[in-house]
């Protein structure tokens, strides 16, 4: 048998080799699709809030203004270009922050809105109104994952069965969140006085 007869007739083996090969390059290609900005076009999971509190009862609750518990000074220097965002973000306005998966538990995380200010660790209760910086606000507001899921349509066949699945982003779920307060004193995230 010449060199040429040999690449011209393929076993069955190589045949189902080159069909799974194939079918994986078809599913590593619908993971590379799976961009951020596709990520961020699924639907946001609809939850209702967990703390229901009426108007005049919000009126007559205590105020807490949150300060953070550490802060780690920073050695770069502040681009004075950004002190109006800065100033605008520093701000404190009146939320209520809410964990979605471990309910109840207080909220604990790092904010550094920019560089050339310090990072602050925060420790923020839920479920209860208080008084933070927007910024710490929106970086609760932030914390969200995107849920996947595979797509039951046939990616490939061979003669060990078919194939399923393509990756999909299934929906955007909202890990934390703050929401506004409505009362007379507040103004929250972009709504100024």
């Amino acid at each position: 048998m010449t060199l040429e007869n040999k690449t011209k007739h393929k076993t069955s083996g190589e045949v189902e080799l080159d069909k799974a090969h194939t079918a994986a390059q078809q599913f590593e290609s619908s993971v590379k699709e799976m961009t951020l900005d596709r990520m961020r076009q699924a639907p946001v999971e609809e939850v209702e809030p967990q703390t229901k509190i009426a108007q005049r009862d919000m009126d007559k609750m205590k105020e807490t203004y949150l300060k953070p518990k550490r802060s780690i000074s920073s050695k770069e220097k502040f681009n004075e270009r950004f002190r109006s965002d800065y100033e605008f973000s520093k701000e404190y306005v009146n939320f209520i922050a809410e964990h979605k998966e471990l309910i109840g538990e207080t909220i604990e995380l790092w904010t550094k809105p920019y560089p050339g200010m310090p990072a602050e660790e925060w420790a923020v209760p839920t479920n209860v109104s208080v008084w933070g910086p927007r910024h710490l606000a929106e970086r609760i507001k932030g914390c969200n994952y995107h849920r996947l899921s595979m797509k039951n349509n046939v990616v490939a066949a061979d003669g060990m069965g078919q194939y399923y699945g393509t990756m999909a982003v299934d929906s955007t779920v909202q890990r934390l969140d703050a929401l506004p307060v409505n009362s007379k004193r507040s103004i929250f995230m972009g709504a100024g006085v």
